[in-house]
């Protein structure tokens, strides 16, 4: 009877590591650049210290956690594009989706705070 359990605890184990790395991956699939200019500019509004550094890193990852990568660059499009001049960023200001699409980076960037800063 035992003999036949093993197997089975074997398989089950092998599947769970197996599928470890896709969650991880799934996390993860911010480029290092994203994730290095990220830290940089929360650095430079935190005071460049070590504790920014840790704090600016954790915050980074939190987001990565919230919301996928292709969303997080939408935003940061959506946000780059409002600080121009003239009719074309008044277009990036006035469409209601792409205000929805900043409303989900800045409660990323919320509970970042929450975790990362206090």
């Amino acid at each position: 009877m035992k003999r036949l359990i093993l197997p089975f605890l074997i398989a089950g184990a092998l599947a769970t590591l197996a599928g470890a790395p896709a969650s991880a991956a799934a996390d993860n699939d911010y480029p290092t650049t994203a994730r290095a200019d990220y830290v940089l500019g929360c650095m430079a509004a935190n005071s460049q210290t070590r504790s920014a550094l840790d704090h600016c890193s954790c915050s980074i990852d939190v987001i990565a956690t919230i919301l996928p990568y292709d969303k997080y660059e939408e935003a940061e499009t959506i946000l780059s594009m409002r600080q121009g001049l003239g009719a074309q960023s008044r277009e990036f200001t006035a469409v209601k989706g792409l205000n929805d699409i900043v409303a989900d980076l800045r409660r990323a960037q919320a509970e970042a705070e929450i975790r990362c800063f206090r």
